[in-house]
């Protein structure tokens, strides 16, 4: 028996899905530094440098929460654009 090759939509559709869950794990680890971030600024630990250290791990893991969204959302009007022309 063979199995049916995915078109290129199949393989967007796909790949938005991974990329949403990639981006549901992104927003947690956010979660996550935050609390670790107000814990060293403002909180019970009180140390700079580490504050300073996991505000930097926070920016970058907004720019790629950032730029999940972008791309999922790209990703989504070629869908939509494809499915619009069959």
């Amino acid at each position: 028996m063979s199995e049916v090759e995915k078109t290129q939509l199949d393989y967007f559709r796909d790949v938005t899905s991974q990329l949403k869950e990639m981006r549901h794990y992104a927003q947690n680890n956010t979660e996550t530094l935050s609390a670790q971030w107000l814990a060293f600024d403002a909180g019970e630990y009180k140390h700079k440098e580490f504050a300073d250290q996991i505000n930097t791990l926070l920016n970058e893991q907004g720019k790629l929460l950032d730029n999940i969204d972008a791309t999922i959302q790209n990703i989504d009007i070629e869908i939509n654009h494809q499915e619009q022309e069959s």
